[in-house]
């Protein structure tokens, strides 16, 4: 790992321990998500129909995959560009970095999180489609609509620069554009029948 522009400071007893606990406990989070994934299909099966029980092979895993491409997308690709302009803004020279522990590792987590329940979005809209509440004519219509949204909450995940942002928009509104082909071929299947 390269060292960082900025001086990372613990300014608690008992701070690095806490983040380590932390960081251990997402950490466990993320590498447990097909567990949860599992589990909280197994408490919605019972009230679903079987013909509706059989998807559930294919719901959790691309699940998961897509929740650890999001995470890895997050590691790899935001993480470092966040870091990177928020550890070395500065409003003037005389004020110097030196980022807290628990506000690094905080921002660390909220990002690999965030971009592992945007990759959610095929998911969701598989989900959505196959309950009846979302159409690809209705998602064609309020693509622009989709397109705001995904830039505000990029914004919100990313530092305040365009570079990281268009970087979070892009493969989340490619993304949006897969879930309107999974939203065509359930409406075709659903039409069939």
């Amino acid at each position: 790992m390269e060292e960082m522009p900025f001086r990372i400071v613990n300014l608690k007893m008992a701070g690095q321990f806490a983040m380590h606990l932390w960081v251990s406990l997402v950490g466990g989070v993320i590498l447990a998500f097909p567990y949860i994934v599992l589990q909280i299909w197994l408490f919605v099966a019972p009230g679903l129909k079987p013909e509706e029980r059989k998807y559930a092979g294919v719901l959790i895993g691309s699940s998961s995959i897509l929740f650890f491409l999001g995470v890895l997308f997050g590691y790899f690709l935001i993480v470092p560009l966040t870091v990177q302009f928020l550890g070395t803004y500065q409003v003037s020279d005389s004020v110097a970095n030196q980022i807290d522990l628990s506000s690094y590792i905080s921002t660390v987590t909220s990002v690999l999180l965030a971009c592992g329940v945007m990759f959610q979005l095929p998911v969701l809209v598989y989900v959505g489609s196959k309950l009846g509440l979302l159409t690809p004519e209705w998602m064609r219509k309020y693509r622009k609509h989709a397109f705001v949204v995904v830039l505000i909450v990029a914004a919100v995940i990313t530092p305040p620069d365009v570079a990281s942002q268009i970087l979070v928009t892009i493969p989340v509104m490619i993304l949006y554009e897969i879930s309107i082909l999974i939203a065509s071929r359930i409406s075709k299947r659903q039409t069939l029948r």
